[in-house]
């Protein structure tokens, strides 16, 4: 038996997200069906982030156990023969056994894209979030800065989410005009709570409406209550990027 780690880039837009669910289309269920097919095996993978409908991925990770013979490096190629378009597998290799996508150390980097113009634009309907008022990109960026660091992120967690602390740390986070038209607020940490990532988008994009000020954002985290932050943006505007590990 053997342990076999995938990156797995998808778009997310006509999936229910990517934990298995029942009678729903998910990433994880297309992947076990397409790599049990491959080994002859009841394959079911474990995945290192749980991405919600709508959301996509450039850089998931995800592991399986097979007794399969097929080297590591070679189910990338494999599996992308039996995959849909619009779930590509970026790279395959054995790991060791104990290896654990959710138990390791790592860092993880989301990007939130913002569409700020005064029509949308059919292009980037399934991969940003559309705003047609104005935004002060400045008073964003200047907010971002609260968040870096170790903190209770109680207060941007979407209820139901079952963790033992709501503790994590960022560390860095960016708010970038990519041009005229696009904005990308980009996170870096070592993990992150249910929804946490939208909700933080959802209260910079609240900064940069002026409805929320710069200096609220330090007295929302230490309240630690969800109904100080702002919204949760749409899923359509959110992008896994990559899961290092240490």
């Amino acid at each position: 038996m053997k342990r076999i780690k995938l990156v797995v880039a998808y778009d997310g837009t006509h999936y229910h997200g990517w934990q298995l669910q029942p009678r729903e289309i998910t990433v994880e269920g297309v992947l076990n069906e397409a790599i049990s097919a491959l080994t002859g095996e009841e394959i079911q993978v474990i995945g290192a982030s749980r991405t919600d409908a709508g959301v996509h991925a450039l850089g998931n990770v995800a592991v399986f156990d097979t007794q399969s013979r097929i080297p590591g490096e070679k189910f990338a190629y494999a599996l992308n023969q039996r995959l849909p378009e619009d779930i590509v597998i970026q790279g395959s290799e054995e790991v060791a056994p104990d290896f654990h996508p959710r138990h390791q150390k790592c860092r993880k980097t989301y990007e939130y894209t913002i569409l700020n113009r005064r029509f949308p634009l059919p292009e980037y309907r399934h991969t940003a979030f559309f705003y047609y008022g104005k935004l002060d990109i400045h008073k964003m960026q200047e907010a971002a800065q609260f968040f870096v660091g170790e903190h209770d992120f109680a207060a941007f967690c979407s209820a139901g989410a079952q963790v033992r602390t709501t503790v994590r740390e960022i560390y860095a986070l960016e708010v970038i005009p990519l041009d005229s038209e696009r904005i990308v607020i980009r996170v870096q940490g070592n993990g992150f709570l249910y929804n946490m990532v939208r909700i933080i988008a959802g209260t910079l994009l609240e900064v940069g409406k002026e409805q929320i000020g710069v200096s609220d954002i330090s007295d929302i985290i230490a309240s630690c209550d969800r109904g100080q932050a702002g919204p949760t943006a749409p899923a359509q505007g959110l992008k896994l990027v990559e899961i290092s590990y240490e």
